[in-house]
């Protein structure tokens, strides 16, 4: 039994998040009944995280053990992938040591939120419009205020099942890149709807809704009541998640 890591993406529009529900396509469903074609009936697939409904993924990770030998890992991807529907693409497989997680070994995971400040066709299913940018300087001595705290509880939605509601942000910046507006943050971990409900508090700030010491008064009060309403899913992507390199066999 050989253990992989599998590097894949997909646009989440028409999924209802990554994780298997009754009644519901996602994205671990339609994976797991395609590959069972090739690896056996009791193949499985263990990612870095869930995504929610809507949120599309550039970069996920999953690791699965299988009997079939390999020998050529970039066909094997290759074919995989063709098998898939258009909308979910397998980039690389790489073999790992037999205890490796794909989510409890990542060491960051990094996401990016895209706003339009156009009105585009095109764009809809991969950002959300906004009419009027935000104060993009307000908004990222925000970004900086996020760095200096680890329990984020004000931006979880509620009832989760988590031990605890602590993350280490690296990273956390807005850039206007043409029309639209991203939003990228890293940290080694996230809570369920964290992302959305950050952006959509600092959309607050961005309008002069809140000031930076009202949104830092939010992140301190624990509460996520206090925090703003969140974004919509389509403009949410994970772009990448990383491992130590000792998890990977060559």
């Amino acid at each position: 039994m050989q253990r992989y890591f599998m590097e894949f993406s997909y646009d989440g529009t028409r999924y209802h998040g990554w994780q298997i529900q009754p009644g519901q396509p996602t994205v671990q469903e339609v994976m797991t009944e395609v590959f069972r074609q090739i690896f056996g009936q009791d193949f499985s697939l263990t990612a870095a995280g869930r995504t929610d409904a809507g949120v599309h993924a550039r970069q996920m990770v999953a690791h699965f053990d299988t009997e079939v030998r390999i020998d050529d890992l970039p066909a094997m991807a290759c074919r995989l992938s063709g098998m898939l529907p258009a909308d979910i693409a397998v980039h690389s497989l790489r073999p790992v040591r037999a205890d490796a997680h794909a989510r409890f070994d990542a060491i960051s995971r990094t996401y990016e939120y895209h706003f339009s400040l156009e009105k585009d066709p095109f764009t809809q299913r991969y950002a959300t419009f906004l009419a009027h940018c935000p104060d993009v300087a307000l908004m990222n001595e925000g970004a900086r205020v996020l760095l200096e705290y680890s329990d984020f509880t004000s931006f979880s939605k509620l009832h989760t099942d988590v031990k605890t509601n602590n993350c280490r942000i690296m990273q956390a910046r807005w850039e206007l890149c043409g029309r639209q507006l991203v939003f990228t943050i890293q940290a080694d971990r996230f809570l369920r709807n964290m992302v959305r409900a950050i952006v959509g508090t600092m959309l607050e700030l961005g309008r002069k809704k809140i000031d930076v010491a009202g949104f830092r008064q939010i992140i301190e009060r624990k509460d996520r009541c206090e925090a703003g309403t969140s974004v919509p899913a389509q403009g949410l992507f994970l772009t990448r998640v990383e491992y130590p390199e000792d998890v990977y066999l060559i």
